[in-house]
């Protein structure tokens, strides 16, 4: 697919960043997309694979995640669509599979260029930008909603609307059921929502998704705790989708762990997006602090970022995992290289403080305190016999990751045989796209045993 060797002549050129002076002034999106022949000409590096890895969605030479896409998007046949310019026929191509390419063409960390057969010996196509630039250009000249379902159709309710739960949603609602989504939080959208910050994925992409949901007639009723209401709705839905994320946190059982100042990542985070979506302050803020991150994947970058956001005084990510190298010394392609990288957080933090805010092969040893039950400092040992020292932090953050559902829900909705698991409720923590893929699988199942036409 795409433009015959244009590979060979075109390097890649992938989205822009905005500078950190600028871009921790505030929250907004910190992405400088190409123009449209940019992308297009982008695009056209795609090689016409024989096998094209990019969309397999399998884990390769015993990798524990899966690489290429794992909602199998028609990756080389949409490039070549966008590359000619036929920018309709690509987004309905890319629409086959994926229900939410505003989200994954933000958020995915893009397996499918990782599986790129390109990458094995140049640079990967920039797969994820083009799935972001034919959202926005579909988004750009209207999308429009689904036909309503009968109103005697099977309803389905869907606990959860975070991606899952929406891809759930969206799908059982395409295949002609009624649907209505029970959230917890003021606002649906879940992690997308409330987990992502709105650098990273501005809110009015959920909200505007959110709003062609409605206007699909699925409903959403918010504040609602369904694990107190369970009986209800499983007794009034023909089905029940149980999307609740894998939302308990992983704890560090250390001295010092009740100390003031100590929380979990994901409840800062949330803090961080609803205080700036209710135009207040944040009941919970990095303001003046040393903030220490404990913990090195993508949520503990999101904490960096936005403490920087919010006027920290230094940030530092304490991590266990050694610094990969700057190149990758084994080859697995396609499967995932680990060399070294900076995420979008650890380059404002090294562009305004000098360094990376990583401490490698540093386990996390102890809290101390300040004499008055708020903490002061973090101790930590560098691996595996390091000497233990201490590094200031008046906010820890807890980025460890997540253990699995929350209980209380899941076991409220036990005693009933119309439920069902989707997503990272029964995955575990997982991709955006991964869970999206789990949920549309759990849906066409629902529709199935339902009678629903596919």
């Amino acid at each position: 697919m795409g433009r015959p060797g244009a590979y060979l002549t075109i390097g890649r050129n992938g989205h822009g960043i905005r500078p950190a002076s600028e871009a921790v002034a505030d929250f907004d999106d910190i992405v400088i997309d190409l123009t449209s022949d940019e992308q297009r000409e982008q695009a056209s590096r795609c090689m016409n694979c024989g096998v094209p890895f990019c969309q397999s969605g399998i884990a390769f030479n015993g990798a524990r995640r899966a690489t290429g896409c794992p909602l199998h998007n028609f990756i080389p046949e949409t490039n070549d669509l966008l590359f000619r310019g036929r920018m309709d026929e690509a987004a309905r191509r890319l629409a086959l599979t994926n229900p939410f390419p505003e989200f994954t063409g933000r958020v995915c960390p893009a397996p499918c260029e990782t599986a790129c057969n390109l990458g094995l010996n140049d640079d990967a196509v920039t797969i994820h930008d083009n799935e972001r630039a034919l959202s926005d250009y579909q988004w750009e000249r209207g999308v429009a909603p689904l036909p309503a379902a009968a109103p005697d159709a099977p309803l389905v309710s869907v606990v959860g609307s975070g991606p899952a739960g929406l891809a759930a949603a969206w799908e059982l609602a395409r295949l002609g059921a009624r649907v209505r989504v029970y959230e917890r939080d003021a606002r649906p959208g879940g992690l997308l929502m409330y987990g992502i910050p709105n650098m990273k994925l501005p809110k009015e992409i959920v909200e505007r998704r959110v709003k062609l949901m409605e206007d699909s007639g699925i409903q959403f009723v918010c504040r609602c705790d369904a694990a107190a209401v369970a009986a209800d709705i499983a007794e009034a839905s023909d089905a029940v989708v149980l999307a609740c994320g894998a939302r308990t946190p992983r704890d560090v059982d250390v001295a010092g762990r009740g100390l003031s100042g100590v929380h979990f990542a994901l409840d800062y985070l949330a803090e961080a997006t609803a205080a700036l979506l209710d135009g207040r302050d944040p009941a919970l803020t990095a303001a003046g602090k040393h903030v220490a991150v404990i913990g090195g994947g993508d949520t503990g970058v999101d904490c960096v970022a936005t403490a920087l956001r919010q006027g920290a005084r230094s940030v530092r990510q304490v991590v266990r995992a050694a610094c990969p190298p700057d190149e990758a010394t084994e080859h697995a392609w396609p499967g995932p290289r680990a060399v070294y990288a900076q995420e979008y957080g650890q380059r404002e933090a090294a562009e305004l403080f000098g360094a990376d805010p990583r401490l490698w092969s540093t386990d996390t040893v102890g809290l101390s305190g300040d004499g008055t039950g708020t903490v002061r400092a973090v101790q930590v040992r560098p691996l595996p016999d390091g000497a233990m020292r201490e590094i200031p932090a008046d906010l820890v953050l807890i980025a460890k990751g997540f253990t699995g559902p929350e209980q209380l829900v899941v076991d409220a909705f036990a005693g009933f045989d119309n439920v069902y698991l989707a997503g990272d409720a029964r995955l575990g923590s997982t991709l955006v796209a991964t869970t999206m893929a789990d949920a549309l699988q759990v849906a066409t199942q629902i529709a199935a045993e339902l009678g629903l036409s596919s």
